[in-house]
């Protein structure tokens, strides 16, 4: 299979999940997704992401984002080391992880990493907009955690740029202000943006954020 990339259709699968089987898309229905992989059950690692993402349910929830983790370990592993996560990371697990055993999603995201190990999945992140199109991809390496503010940082990016002519400059977070495109002419940008712009130069304007 070719490799993935961005803006390229998410790839739909039915797998069994914590939850039950699921269809990724119609698990999706119009909302954001996030697809993350994890080399293993029961890694201290994965066990601390795992237990922030569960505690961060309602920033996801308000962005119309739904969550879904994996590893090619069993549903018997995964309910084992729910009880772990939810033990040592004072939360409880509420989204699903996928049970790959047979690598069929790993394979389609292409999450094994055969120069690190041909049986774990890296640390992938998928970020996946209401037309089931790949908005975002990070891979990190089995060593190094994810930072989770940062995924939420870029959600907000992506909502807020998809429907907007801006896009958003360097550390920009919600609330900061945002730079106007350049194929938007200054007669434009007085009408799309009322709370007005700063020309830095003629390629580079600012507006605060809508």
């Amino acid at each position: 299979m070719a490799t993935l990339r961005l803006g390229d259709e998410a790839p739909d699968f039915i797998a069994m999940t914590t939850e039950g089987e699921l269809n990724f898309h119609e698990w999706l229905g119009d909302s954001w997704g996030v697809l993350f992989s994890h080399p293993a059950d029961y890694t201290p690692v994965c066990t601390t992401e795992l237990g922030t993402t569960a505690r961060m349910k309602e920033e996801f929830e308000k962005r119309n984002v739904k969550v879904m983790a994996l590893s090619v370990d069993s549903l018997e592993s995964h309910r084992g080391w729910i009880r772990d996560i939810n033990e040592t990371q004072n939360t409880t697990v509420n989204f699903p992880i996928v049970a790959d055993e047979d690598r069929v999603v790993s394979s389609l995201y292409d999450m094994i990493h055969p120069n690190s190990d041909d049986k774990m999945t890296v640390r992938s992140v998928f970020i996946i907009g209401p037309d089931k199109k790949i908005k975002l991809m990070i891979t990190y390496p089995a060593s190094t955690g994810r930072n989770f503010n940062e995924i939420l940082r870029v959600i907000d990016s992506l909502q807020l740029t998809a429907y907007r002519k801006l896009a958003t400059p360097v550390n920009w977070k919600q609330g900061e202000d945002c730079v106007i495109l350049p194929s938007v002419t200054n007669e434009e940008a007085t009408e799309l943006f009322p709370k007005g712009f700063e020309e830095v130069k003629p390629y580079l304007r600012l507006t605060p954020q809508p």
